[in-house]
């Protein structure tokens, strides 16, 4: 090998090594995959769904209601559920129905025939949402473990891994949220 081969050899070598670099970075900092585990969100979405988790946008932007979110839950463990209350808000079911703030609000993203239980934030020891805490709640609300269980409660905002922007499996099934 000559000298021009050594220096084109080292040449692509750091190309490659720069590209690979730049790939784990996306990979850790800005896009993940999470797999959908039990049936708390169905409709929406079902056990062993794919789905492509934004883990940057967050930094940049608020958490708005309506979104799904994977959420750090149990230190091995991880949770997808739709953010329902945001910080300084009042969260109440009753009758069926969600009050933000004493306001009947309608849930368009849920089944017209879901049922949810009478639920208060009392339940949890507090009349309003804290500074930088969510209240989560799967679509499937007759089975679905999130904030209404006090083993989960309200969601810090340090333990939202990320928006769900995309679901890639299966295949037949792929959503942009």
């Amino acid at each position: 090998m000559d000298w021009l081969d050594f220096k084109e050899f080292v040449k692509d070598t750091i190309s490659y090594v720069a590209f690979i670099i730049v790939v784990i970075v996306i990979a850790i900092y800005v896009v993940g995959l999470q797999q959908v585990v039990g049936p708390s969100m169905q409709t929406t979405l079902n056990n062993n769904d794919v789905v492509i988790l934004d883990k940057i946008s967050y930094r940049f932007s608020e958490i708005k209601r309506g979104d799904i979110v994977a959420l750090y839950y149990a230190d091995t463990k991880f949770l997808i559920k739709r953010v329902i209350g945001l910080p300084g808000e009042t969260i109440e079911y009753k009758e069926n129905n969600l009050y933000i703030n004493g306001e009947k609000v309608k849930e368009k993203y849920l089944e017209e025939n879901t049922k949810t239980e009478d639920f208060n934030l009392s339940s949890l020891g507090v009349t309003k949402i804290p500074k930088d805490q969510y209240l989560v709640l799967g679509d499937n609300r007759e089975n679905s473990m999130d904030s209404r269980d006090k083993e989960v409660g309200l969601i810090k905002k340090e333990d939202i891994i990320g928006k769900a922007r995309l679901r890639i499996w299966p295949i037949t099934k792929i959503t942009l949220f």
